[in-house]
């Protein structure tokens, strides 16, 4: 496994992922990040993400079966493995201690 640090937009990939569940592939992702994130998303931009975080072991995919709709081709599904756990739940635990430690009063001026 390369490194487990992720940029923030591997970050937002990697909890799509585990947001979707059995229905991550690519184009879904692209669909509920831009849902979710209100920016527009590029599909290539999605694919070398994708590619990345397998590469670090972060996740994993499988084929899906042929379908008719699809002309024939097969989907390919992402899921999260436990490295890709441990390292979302390592971004969350850092985030919340910097959001634990600004002030109440700091936050009401933001």
């Amino acid at each position: 496994m390369k490194g487990t640090n992720l940029g923030e937009f591997e970050e937002l990939v990697l909890l799509t992922i585990a947001a979707l569940l059995n229905d991550a592939y690519s184009v879904a992702i692209c669909d509920e990040l831009e849902k979710t994130s209100g920016r527009a998303v590029k599909l290539g931009v999605v694919h070398s993400v994708l590619n990345r975080l397998e590469e670090k072991g972060l996740v994993k995919s499988k084929l899906g079966d042929a379908t008719a709709t699809r002309g024939g081709k097969r989907k390919r599904f992402y899921s999260v493995t436990s490295a890709g756990k441990a390292s979302l739940l390592k971004a969350k635990e850092v985030r919340d201690q910097l959001w634990n430690r600004i002030p109440e009063f700091a936050l009401k001026a933001i």
